[in-house]
């Protein structure tokens, strides 16, 4: 999109003005630098486009603290009015109620032999109820109350499988679903049932790359009877397997629809239910499952990365091993978060907006797993669990700093030098943060910024601060000030960056001041 032009050259200076919306395109890691749309950016770093504005991305607060290791899983027990949130201690091998906030107390379970967990929720006439797996432990069933190992002499008991080998659970169709342990197998109980004799299918007969399960999960559909669900399955090779039906035991009610071949999955927590939709992280992107059917595997646009797909295989290649990759939703602030694992304490999250299909990315926060209790965020961290992207626009009372750099842009005149010599960006703010901009010419993607400091300074209440002394707090506030830079080239491309704590940040725009020369000079 070309730039506003609101004046035109003063005569005798040939100088121009012209205004650069905000990138709410968002980070594009996929096309050339000289071919970028002019609404995108080269770097988008806690900053999160939005249809009008890029904003700064929300704080994290400490929710629970006293764990000793790092949170590999969330659990949240959903029981009728009942709502529970559950940590488990890479660690301590235990599992916490962090239901509330502040110093956790004594571990609700003990002695587990790994922290990798998954779980569903299931109501039946009994009760609601909980089921968690992880491969290596007994399952656990949890009614709200108590948490009981489940093996073929519990109460409830499941027979006709080794328990421990469960590692994925799902509830399909009233009926818990497990997939065993590097094999091809799915087990399956009696209908509205938490315990039994588990039944199995047994897909090496379908699955002709052979392997094992990584995940299940389902997909929701029109067959052109309304509405239908789907079991879909997906193997460690990258095929997808998708049954429709009810009850696996009768052929008159239950079906094969089809084997599809996608890269390889990342990691076991690779799918997450969006909508009417299944999303499955691959090595091909992160795909939608309506899209990715009915698509060739080499077209990469079904992909909802594919506008930062060169940036998703990167991490993929480099991080693919690592644990804490997960796709997960924040449906109140319109946000598809994919979190990446670079390494413990420094992974980041890339972050659509599920509204535009935009991409940023966000650090400084070192989340491990993710899940919403009470529709709203939180994280496993180091020891803690954390309360993330909230309005305290704040990481537990320190800066949150942001970079971005837009597309590189021609103003309109290919060809022609340019010596650029000031910015206003176009902020809105609830304060006093640092801000800076800059500009970088001819496709240097290097940040030629310093690094910016932030000291926050209290706002008051009226009736406690005194008039003309204290710092009083307000409302989205406009923050236009003009600052100096130096560029000369054909094109120029904004760098913003920001320091601040408790403060929210609006960037609507950039004002740009530069003289034209002529081709050549």
């Amino acid at each position: 999109m070309r730039p506003r032009r609101y004046s035109q050259p003063v005569q005798g200076t040939r100088t121009s003005v012209d205004s650069v919306p905000a990138p709410v395109g968002g980070w594009n890691a996929r096309d050339a630098l000289a071919n970028m749309e002019q609404m995108d950016a080269v770097t988008l770093t806690n900053l999160f486009p939005t249809p009008t504005s890029v904003n700064l991305r929300g704080g994290s607060t400490n929710w629970a603290t006293g764990m000793t290791g790092q949170i590999q899983s969330l659990f949240v027990y959903n029981g009728g009015a009942t709502q529970k949130m559950y940590a488990v201690d890479g660690t301590a091998r235990s599992i916490y109620d962090v239901t509330t906030a502040g110093a956790v107390g004594a571990a609700k379970v003990t002695g587990l032999t790994n922290a990798l967990w998954e779980y569903t929720n299931v109501a039946t006439s009994g009760g609601n109820y909980m089921y968690c797996v992880n491969g290596f432990d007994k399952p656990l069933l949890f009614d709200g109350t108590t948490w009981t190992p489940i093996d073929g002499a519990s109460t409830p008991a499941i027979t006709g499988v080794t328990t421990t080998g469960l590692n994925d659970v799902l509830l399909f169709k009233n009926r818990v679903w497990f997939t065993e342990k590097n094999t091809l197998k799915l087990w399956y109980l009696p209908t509205l049932s938490i315990g039994g004799a588990a039944q199995y299918i047994d897909l090496r007969s379908v699955a002709r790359k052979g392997g094992y399960v990584v995940a299940i999960d389902v997909w929701t559909t029109d067959a052109g009877f309304g509405l239908d669900d789907m079991l879909v399955i997906i193997t460690n090779n990258g095929e997808v397997i998708i049954y429709r039906g009810t009850d696996p035991a009768s052929a008159a009610t239950w079906a094969l629809v089809g084997v599809w071949q996608f890269g390889a999955p990342v990691t076991n927590r690779c799918t997450l239910k969006w909508g009417g939709d299944l999303l499955v992280n691959t090595l091909d992107g992160l795909l939608p499952l309506s899209a990715a059917l009915q698509s060739d595997r080499l077209d990469p646009r079904v992909a909802l990365s594919d506008k930062i797909q060169n940036a998703i295989s990167l991490a993929s290649s480099t991080y693919g091993t690592n644990t804490g990759w997960q796709i997960f939703s924040y449906p109140a602030d319109n946000m598809l978060i994919l979190n990446v694992p670079i390494s413990v304490g420094s992974q980041q999250q890339y972050v659509m907006n599920t509204i535009t299909k935009s991409w940023c990315n966000f650090t400084g926060m070192p989340a491990n797993c993710w899940d919403l209790f009470g529709d709203l965020p939180y994280y496993g961290g180091n020891g803690v669990v954390v309360r993330a992207l909230d309005t305290t626009y704040a990481d537990n009372n320190t800066n949150i700093n942001t970079i971005g750099q837009q597309a590189f842009n021609y103003f309109g005149q290919r060809g022609i030098v340019k010596y650029f010599t000031r910015l206003r960006p176009a902020v809105l703010s609830s304060g006093f943060p640092t801000v800076s901009v800059g500009i970088n010419v001819d496709f240097n993607t290097i940040f030629t910024g310093t690094p910016l400091s932030f000291t926050p300074t209290s706002s008051l209440k009226w009736g406690i601060g005194l008039w003309g002394i204290s710092t009083w707090g307000h409302g989205l506030m406009p923050n236009n000030n003009w600052q100096g830079c130096t560029g000369i080239g054909y094109c120029g491309s904004i760098q913003f960056a920001s320091a601040s704590s408790g403060i929210e940040i609006q960037w609507a725009s950039t004002d740009v001041v530069y003289q034209a020369g002529w081709a050549g000079i």
